[in-house]
């Protein structure tokens, strides 16, 4: 299969949503609907009383709106320092790179996001948070576990609209060749992932780090009820975003120039290895943890 012709900026008929050096992208597009679907969401949870089995919901709305931007600043910033510190910083070329241009750090509209940065920037946004509100972290983070999802799949989608993160090169039929003429043009005639038919990783990525950890903490909050049981949704989506990422790191391209690491080791598997430790040990925890008295019952309240 040929990667079909997507424009990274967004068409309205023949027109571009350009203006001089400001273009609206697919990328940008893909944060705000993760950030507005996850944020309807959270609220959607707060006000199911029979998800909190007679307990007062973590947050209210008018809380969850502050949260939204809180949030939002944890993404960008720590998505970004965290490119620079796992990738760029460990990456000889890009490293020379940033050496001879530092202000390149804040051209965010050239690409370079990396998701354990933002993720990392989320965990720092919600304990921030949870303080100055005086909630209990813990189980802020079980209210924001089931909304991530929704922001990885519109991200995963983003990056293969762009074309980038593509996967290593098979000879399965459903191998994609990540070139066209909007990738030519914008790359001098060359198309950086080559001619032959590589892993289209993105769409994988979407498909378990988005709508199957979706569905999988959908089933923890709705059918386990465990937005009773603290931090074992977060425990739920360590686990499940480092396996998916642990795995899915076997069929997605290598950064280049990136370092061998022991073991066949790629970055995206070092920075996973934790989040699947911590996620067993907090998810022991909750599970030895007696449920609260007031949400024994099961039965929503009239």
């Amino acid at each position: 299969m040929i990667f079909p012709d997507i424009d990274p900026i967004i068409h309205i008929g023949p027109w571009a949503l350009q203006w001089g050096p400001l273009a609206l992208r697919w990328y940008a597009l893909a944060y705000v609907a993760g950030i507005l679907l996850g944020w309807q969401y959270a609220i959607r949870l707060v006000r199911n009383a029979g998800l909190w089995g007679g307990q007062k919901p973590t947050a209210t709305s008018l809380q969850i709106d502050d949260l939204v931007l809180w949030i939002t600043l944890g993404i960008i910033l720590g998505g970004r320092i965290g490119y620079i510190l796992f990738y760029m910083l460990v990456n000889d070329g890009q490293r020379a790179s940033l050496a001879q241009d530092p202000l390149s750090v804040f051209k965010i509209w050239e690409g370079g996001m990396s998701f354990h940065g933002g993720f990392l920037g989320v965990c720092a946004a919600v304990a921030l948070f949870a303080r100055q509100q005086k909630i209990d972290i813990l189980r802020l983070g079980d209210l924001v576990a089931p909304v991530a999802p929704i922001g990885l799949f519109f991200g995963r989608c983003a990056n293969f609209i762009n074309g980038e993160l593509w996967g290593r090169v098979t000879d399965h039929p459903f191998g994609m060749v990540f070139c066209n003429d909007t990738i030519r043009a914008a790359n001098r005639g060359v198309c950086p992932a080559g001619e032959l038919p590589r892993h289209p990783s993105q769409l994988y990525e979407a498909a378990l780090e988005g709508v199957l950890l979706f569905l999988i903490l959908n089933f923890a909050v709705y059918r386990l009820k465990w937005l009773r049981r603290r931090g074992a949704l977060v425990a739920t989506f360590l686990i499940c975003y480092g396996l998916f990422r642990a795995l899915l790191e076997n069929v997605r391209n290598p950064d280049h120039g990136m370092p061998a690491f022991p073991f066949g080791l790629t970055m995206g598997m070092i920075l996973s290895i934790p989040m699947l430790l911590v996620g067993a040990a907090l998810l022991w925890r909750a599970l030895r943890a007696p449920v609260p008295a007031a949400a024994a019952d099961d039965h929503e309240p009239a």
